[in-house]
């Protein structure tokens, strides 16, 4: 039996991709925050919460361990994570830092407590939820776009360090997730100045996710991304995401940014 670990596995994709892999027969080691306030996954066989904090460094390192001295793993998924949304000067620092520990710094940190494990197994397969804002860029979310295009390129680097000893990775890119992340995995800030940019972008982006998938079909995304052999790097995840993703690609970078603009700010 194959095993999974998953960061933020409470709610949305990670709780979608935690009851998608046990429903296929894999054992789940499923991670949050607060795992003693889950009452869905807690009744799973084969399933196993851990508390997990990824801005917190020790906790990494004894969850991970924790995590092997159970179970042999044969996939990482990192999708803890959440969108930080606003003009960058209306952000604290402690916003600014959090997003990064959070989006970027965290998947960094747990990947990089699997490796030696991984490298020494000479297999094992490291997953990472990015976003369609991992390939293009929404106005007023500079910082949450640092973390996801950065993960897009850390991965696609460590993808040539981690392929000659038998362990990949790969991004899942997806578009709107009909789950909480709005209203609820969202943190977000404006100042007077931005406040007509802010209203226009938020009653588009609403409107946008009436298009977006449901967190049980980006979760077969996922599950694809874990079985099929593949060695491909990025996986373009929803129809939004694909339509998005390839209307740049053939308009070019330019086009693409003016009409964005004015397609969410209308100027």
């Amino acid at each position: 039996m194959k095993t999974i670990f998953i960061t933020g596995a409470s709610s949305g994709l990670g709780k979608a991709t935690a009851k998608l892999f046990h429903a296929k027969g894999w054992n789940v080691i499923a991670t949050m925050r607060n795992p003693e306030k889950e009452t869905e996954l807690s009744n799973l066989n084969n399933v196993t919460l851990l508390p997990l904090d990824v801005t917190n460094y020790g906790q990494i390192q004894s969850t991970v361990q924790k995590a092997l001295a159970l179970s042999d793993i044969d996939v990482v998924f990192n999708n803890a994570g959440y969108g930080l949304i606003g003009p960058l000067e209306s952000f604290n620092d402690d916003q600014i830092t959090k997003q990064l520990n959070t989006n970027l710094l965290g998947v960094i940190r747990v990947t990089n407590a699997f490796i030696p494990y991984f490298r020494e197994r000479k297999s094992g397969l490291f997953i990472s939820t990015t976003s369609i804002g991992g390939l293009i860029s929404f106005p007023l979310g500079s910082v949450y776009h640092a973390t996801k295009w950065g993960l897009e390129g850390w991965s696609e680097s460590m993808a040539y360090e981690l392929n000659p000893f038998g362990v990949h990775i790969k991004t899942v890119s997806p578009g709107g997730i009909k789950t909480e992340f709005l209203h609820g995995s969202l943190d977000s800030a404006t100042k007077p100045e931005y406040e007509a940019m802010t209203q226009s972008l938020f009653a588009s982006v609403d409107t946008m996710f009436e298009m977006a998938s449901t967190a049980e079909q980006i979760a077969d995304v996922v599950y694809e991304a874990a079985t099929d052999g593949k060695i491909q790097l990025r996986y373009v995840a929803g129809e939004d995401a694909k339509a998005l993703y390839k209307q740049r690609q053939e308009q070019g970078d330019e086009v693409f940014r003016a009409a964005f603009g004015k397609q969410f700010l209308g100027a």
